[in-house]
């Protein structure tokens, strides 16, 4: 980032409440340094507060990105949410036929996030974050299953768990994709994944 548009990210950043103006510049720092070499000391000088504005809220660096990590994992499950409510009239076969919008919403949301991209990376690369993930992911199965069942009265429902939970995974990894695999086209990503996991949904119907 160009040292006006820091400067200019900062100066938005300021205007925010405590607690948001800290994760937004956590955010930006996580994505500039990594997670290793962000610091407490990093965040506050950044945001313009003290230590102390900053241990109010949190106990060290980890807890800004467990914050981090669930604030982005809520505006993502935000989407899905509206995305069942969206299609719900047309049951599994629209929840199938469009779940290419689902993808692009949810890889919007975390390239809007500030530092997104890095806090999804940071939630993959150390223990201490990650359950953060395993959570939301179990939480949208939970919600995709209890979508899908409702039409699939024969089915046992851990086998559409099953399915759901590991296509919220290849889900999530497919959009981490567009961000490590620079040799591919972003619409192609999506499109190639939506395809996938239409064609494995519709096959419970099987």
């Amino acid at each position: 980032m160009a040292k006006d548009e820091t400067e200019q990210a900062a100066a938005r950043i300021r205007k925010k409440p405590t607690r948001e103006r800290l994760l937004d510049t956590a955010g930006e720092l996580l994505a500039e340094v990594g997670i290793d070499r962000i610091t407490t000391n990093l965040i506050c000088e950044r945001a313009g507060v003290t230590p102390p504005a900053l241990y109010y809220y949190f106990a060290d660096k980890y807890e800004v990105v467990v914050a981090l990590g669930e604030r982005l994992m809520d505006r993502q499950n935000e989407a899905l949410a509206r995305w069942l409510d969206r299609h719900a009239a047309g049951g599994i076969r629209a929840y199938a036929e469009n779940t290419g919008e689902l993808l692009r919403e949810t890889a919007d949301i975390t390239e809007a996030e500030p530092g997104g991209i890095w806090i999804e990376r940071a939630l993959h690369s150390s223990p201490r974050l990650e359950h953060i993930r395993i959570e939301s992911h179990r939480f949208v199965t939970d919600r995709l299953t209890e979508a899908f069942a409702q039409f699939l009265p024969d089915r046992p429902r851990d086998h559409i768990w099953l399915r759901m939970r590991m296509l919220v995974e290849f889900g999530y990894v497919a959009t981490e994709l567009l961000h490590a695999e620079s040799g591919i086209d972003r619409d192609a990503i999506l499109a190639e994944t939506a395809e996938m996991q239409k064609l494995a949904a519709l096959a419970l119907f099987d």
